[in-house]
């Protein structure tokens, strides 16, 4: 799942799709993803209220617009070998850097073309409403929603992170990895569980150097 924005690869705008055939404007998020609390866990779990969990992040934009690369980042993904399609989470962090190369050559095309406004601002009138937003961080789409009242004063916020969003997808591949390699002595275990969370989610590095792993023999 990621935005996606037939100009452009996406980071500020666009629709919501899936290679499911999702395919949604963003003020209708909330009519098909849901936070939840789950017994085991102090964080919420975003999932899709049709299917259940979904992946956000790198490998869910280059596969579904891997086409809006620029030329050049395209070429460093097959010398790389990264086909348009990666389906292996071990090599996001490659992906990651395709994306970086990308995002180098857009900010040198924005700062080429850059042309100063005749105001730095343009002034606003408060008035009670509620707007919405997705974004692509790093890690995945970031949703938020704000309603404020008529002194423009916000009553109310939701914010929708990626590592919430993925929070499902990463506990399932953990127990899927888990139990396909138990011949693992322990400590070599736990040290690859911690890559699996990592190639979603760089911003936990820290925290998955906790993983305590208990296997019943």
């Amino acid at each position: 799942m990621s935005l996606s924005h037939p100009g452009e690869y996406p980071m500020n705008e666009g629709r919501l799709q899936s290679n499911k055939g999702l395919d949604i404007p963003v003020t209708e998020y909330e009519e098909h993803f849901q936070e939840e609390q789950v017994p085991h866990s102090n964080a919420l779990h975003s999932r899709l209220k049709a299917r259940g969990a979904y992946l956000v992040g790198p490998l869910a934009r280059y596969n579904l617009n891997f086409k809006l690369l620029s030329p050049l980042a395209r070429e460093a993904a097959r010398e790389a070998g990264i086909a348009p399609s990666c389906r292996n989470p071990f090599q996001s962090i490659i992906v990651r850097s395709v994306e970086i190369l990308h995002a180098v050559e857009e900010a040198l095309r924005l700062i080429e073309g850059y042309e100063p406004p005749e105001a730095p601002s343009l002034p606003v009138e408060p008035r009670a409403g509620v707007g919405c937003a997705a974004t692509e961080a790093p890690r995945g789409i970031l949703y938020h929603r704000y309603r404020i009242n008529a002194e423009g004063l916000i009553e109310e916020a939701k914010i929708v992170p990626p590592t919430s969003q993925n929070q499902k997808s990463m506990e399932a591949d953990l127990v899927e990895y888990a139990s396909q390699h138990l011949d693992l002595p322990t400590d070599r275990l736990t040290w690859q569980c911690e890559q699996v969370l990592r190639n979603y989610d760089p911003c936990i590095s820290c925290a998955t150097h906790c993983l305590k792993l208990e296997i019943e023999r």
